[in-house]
């Protein structure tokens, strides 16, 4: 029985992963940790309102014990500052995963990345910068697994009100971009669902991975989902 905590629950992907991962009989508990209220209660569920990411020191007690944590707290690029952009993307991340690795020091880390992440941190793009210099702190950090993801575009399953004009936009050319660049696109669904299946059961192929948008689409194609719990 595992013992998950969700970051960014409110969210597209952070919500999908939550959902999904209720339904799977091996998950004891899901603990929710975000800004924002999720908007439904589950038996299975405690949720947690933190918002001041930058110190999450008061949630050291909620993070003992727990055996895997899935990392889905972000913003998009144009819809804030560049200094926001680097606060939520890089600070917040290694901030949560720094009293994580201390409060459960044998929990696994899967993160929510992007295409064209840069640990190297010479990309002239900004959140491929910060991406990666997130990549970079958490390899460093000790987890025993680590998986980053790397999904390029997600089309949001559910409705939603989008952040910025190009995701309008991008949502409104899906069908033709997808049909055109199959590889370049994964549902929210598909993605939170291999998420919360790695982060579960794990895979035979090491202790950290990164799976870029292609590797993401064979692992959705090829995973069942289970019958409601």
């Amino acid at each position: 029985m595992k013992r998950l905590v969700i970051l960014g629950a409110s969210g597209m992907v952070g919500g999908a992963a939550l959902r999904y991962a209720l339904q799977i009989p091996g998950v004891e508990r899901v603990t929710s940790i975000g800004r924002r209220k999720i908007g439904f209660a589950h038996p299975k569920v405690t949720e947690v309102i933190h918002t001041t990411f930058t110190d999450c020191a008061p949630l050291e007690g909620v993070l003992a014990n727990q055996d895997a944590a899935i990392f889905c707290l972000g913003t998009y690029t144009g819809a804030v500052s560049d200094t926001a952009l680097r606060r939520v993307t890089v600070d917040y991340t290694v901030e949560f995963a720094r009293v994580l690795r201390r409060a459960s020091p044998n929990a696994g880390f899967t993160f929510l990345s992007g295409t064209g992440a840069d640990p190297a941190g010479r990309s002239r793009i900004a959140f491929a910068r910060y991406k990666g210099a997130a990549e970079r702190a958490l390899a460093g950090a000790g987890f025993p697994h680590l998986y980053i993801f790397r999904p390029a575009y997600i089309y949001p399953v559910e409705p939603r009100v989008e952040p910025t004009f190009g995701y309008r936009l991008l949502r409104l050319a899906y069908p033709a971009f997808r049909k055109i660049f199959p590889n370049l696109v994964i549902r929210s669904d598909d993605l939170a669902r291999v998420m919360v299946d790695v982060s579960v059961f794990g895979t035979t192929d090491g202790p950290s991975l990164t799976f870029e948008n292609r590797d993401i689409l064979i692992m959705a194609e090829s995973s069942v989902q289970p019958d409601p719990a």
